[in-house]
């Protein structure tokens, strides 16, 4: 996967056919290499033989095609996919999409108005599920194509989770809760341990973890990680905070002030310092200051979410230095405006 076609002895792209006027079905697939049998044709010859190709390079009806149940990715930018579907028209698939046969595929089932509530019984109508490829199936779509090029794949239900998984990790296409919601799956449904899942998609077990802790965050964020609202990074330094109440108001700070993540990391400490002066953290996870260094503390807080920016303040007995950190000429102009009143 991702060495495109080049890795199955074709150099360009492959041509798709666009939909004619008033045209639902495509042909019947037929292998590219004309050398070869042809696949099974529709009906009863193909509930004899419709096993008889497994694997290779075919052109397909793209209506024969349908979704991989074990997609991770959920959400496609719309914006992304006319562009994609635009390509299509004009150049052609460049890397055709991995399909398997469908093992409950039946083609004497007519449907029902009911089969796009119910995947399963929408599934017995498509002779191929979708195992990678979603965006570049869902733009032929979108650009009137009625066939595509596919590589036919043998694949069990955890082969194609594993698969599509894989390719999407590779491209960096998963949101970081998509990412975690299939290690899951990959948990749950197929009973794997971290390790096993780390092996499966070349991580490490840490990695692995790392991105399962993401569900012990409260919804409200979970939601805002899945909207891109906040990074990956960020939610990690929102685990870091130990009371949900101040997870909020850390989440509400990081999207309104923009905080970078090495400053929420800050200011999460800052947090957990102020809620263990006020009683309420647990004495392990209590740090130990004197009266002088709670003061100090609670005044960086108080800098901190003044100026949204990363503050540190050090005294002693003949004074002391506050230095107020920024990373780009726009922070310093949004400092220097709270601070002077102006602007630069």
């Amino acid at each position: 996967m991702g060495r495109g076609l080049g890795a199955l002895g074709l150099g360009g792209p492959v041509p798709v056919t666009p939909a004619p006027e008033g045209r639902k079905e495509g042909p019947t697939p037929v292998p590219l290499n004309k050398d070869k049998e042809a696949a099974p044709v529709n009906g009863a010859a193909h509930s004899e033989n419709r096993d008889t190709r497994k694997s290779g390079l075919m052109m397909v009806s793209i209506s024969s095609i349908v979704a991989n149940p074990y997609q991770p990715r959920k959400h496609i930018d719309p914006d992304v996919l006319a562009e994609l579907a635009q390509s299509i028209r004009e150049n052609g698939l460049i890397q055709p999409p991995v399909v398997s046969l469908n093992p409950d595929f039946d083609p004497d089932y007519k449907g029902s108005p009911e089969d796009d509530a119910e995947p399963v019984k929408k599934e017995r109508k498509a002779r191929y599920l979708l195992i990678a490829g979603e965006r570049r199936w869902q733009a032929s779509k979108l650009a009137g194509v009625t066939e595509i090029p596919v590589v036919i794949k043998e694949a069990t239900p955890i082969q194609m989770l594993e698969l599509a998984l894989v390719e999407n990790i590779q491209r960096a296409d998963l949101n970081p809760l998509e990412e975690a919601l299939a290690y899951r799956q990959l948990m749950q449904e197929f009973k794997l341990t971290q390790e096993a899942v780390a092996q499966k998609v070349g991580k490490s077990r840490a990695a692995v973890a790392n991105s399962l802790r993401l569900f012990d965050l409260p919804q409200q964020i979970l939601d805002a990680v899945y909207a891109n609202k906040i990074t990956e990074g960020h939610a990690r330094a929102l685990l870091m905070v130990h009371r949900t109440e101040d997870q909020y108001r850390l989440l509400h700070d990081i999207i309104a002030k923009q905080l970078s993540v090495r400053q929420t990391e800050e200011m999460a400490r800052r947090l957990n310092a102020l809620a263990a002066t006020e009683g309420h953290l647990s004495t392990e996870d209590k740090p130990r200051l004197s009266p002088a260094e709670r003061e100090t503390r609670e005044l960086e807080d108080q800098f901190m979410h003044a100026l949204g920016s990363r503050v540190s303040l050090s005294r002693s007995n003949k004074g002391g230095k506050l230095v107020i950190q920024f990373t780009t000429d726009d922070e310093l102009e949004t400092i220097y405006t709270k601070i002077v009143g102006a602007e630069i």
